[in-house]
C-alpha cells in the first residue's frame, strides 16, 4: 500500500518545476508570500520549496528582487537528481523513451540486496532507451519494489516520467545514493546507442529512498561519454582559514 500524502512544500515544488519548463530565462516567479496565498501556506513551507529548486539549480534567488527562472544548467548536477524528462526539457530538448522491458518477475540475490529485500521477492524490471531529439542518450535499467507494479506497469512510460508516475501515486522519494564510473559500451550497449563496441560510457548506479528511508528504486544508467556529463561543486581541502593561515 503507497502512502497518498505529500508534504505541502513538495507539492508547490512540483508545480512550480512544471510552471518554470514554460518559462522563459529571467522570467519572474511569484514571491514567498505570493506563494502562501495562492496555495494556502505558511512562508516556511513557500521558502523550503523554493529552496529546493533553488539547490537544483532551476531558480536564481536575488536578495531584494524576487526569484527568477535561471539559465538551463549545462549538466545535472552530480549530487542532486533531476529527472531525465525535466533535464532534457531544461536544455531545451525533447526527451522520448523507447521501453525495452517491463515486467513483474522474482528478484536476483543482486537485485534483492540493492533493494534491501529477501531474494526471490517480485520486483518490477523497466528497461528503456532514454532519447533527447531522437539522439540515443541513456541506456536505463530499473528495479523497483513490488509496491509500484500498479503504477509503472499501466503509465505510459514513452513519452511520460517515472518518477512523475510514482509520485502520482504517492510514492514520496526523498533521498539516495550514487557511484559513477567508466565502462565500455558492450555490443548491445552499441547497438541501442548508436556507437561503436568498446566506446566510453559513463555509468551511474543508484539507489532511491522513500521519505521513511524505503528503497524504492535501484537503476543503471549508461550514457555515452561524449553526450552526457555531470557537474561537480565541491570543498577544497585545506583551505585558508579566517586568520590566513592554511589550514
Amino acid at each position: 500500500m503507497t502512502e497518498a500524502y505529500q508534504p505541502q512544500y513538495r507539492q508547490i515544488e512540483q508545480a512550480l518545476r512544471e510552471r518554470i519548463l514554460t518559462m522563459a530565462p529571467g522570467s519572474r516567479l511569484p514571491s514567498d508570500a505570493e506563494l502562501c496565498a495562492e496555495f494556502g501556506v505558511s512562508r516556511m513551507t513557500a521558502r523550503n520549496a523554493m529552496q529546493r529548486l533553488a539547490e537544483d539549480g532551476l531558480i536564481a534567488r536575488e536578495p531584494g528582487r524576487g526569484s527568477f527562472v535561471a539559465e538551463p544548467p549545462a549538466h545535472r548536477r552530480a549530487n542532486r537528481l533531476m529527472t531525465f524528462t525535466q533535464e532534457m526539457l531544461r536544455a531545451g530538448r525533447v526527451p522520448t523513451s523507447r521501453t525495452l522491458t517491463r515486467v513483474i518477475r522474482p528478484s536476483t540475490a543482486a537485485e534483492a540486496a540493492s533493494l534491501s529485500i529477501p531474494p526471490r521477492q517480485p520486483i518490477v524490471h523497466l528497461r528503456r532507451l532514454r532519447k533527447a531529439d531522437d539522439e540515443p542518450v541513456a541506456l536505463e535499467s530499473a528495479v523497483l519494489i513490488e509496491a509500484c507494479a500498479e503504477a509503472v506497469m499501466t503509465a505510459d512510460l514513452e513519452r511520460g516520467s517515472l518518477h512523475d508516475t510514482l509520485a502520482r501515486a504517492g510514492f514520496v522519494l526523498a533521498r539516495g545514493m550514487a557511484t559513477i564510473s567508466a565502462g565500455a559500451a558492450t555490443a548491445e550497449d552499441a547497438r541501442l546507442l548508436e556507437i561503436r563496441p568498446g566506446d566510453p560510457l559513463l555509468v551511474e548506479r543508484r539507489v532511491i529512498m522513500d521519505v521513511h528511508g524505503r528503497r524504492i528504486e535501484a537503476t543503471e544508467s549508461r550514457y555515452p561519454a561524449d553526450r552526457y556529463a555531470l557537474d561537480v561543486r565541491f570543498d577544497v581541502g585545506g583551505a585558508v582559514s579566517d586568520s590566513g593561515a592554511a589550514r
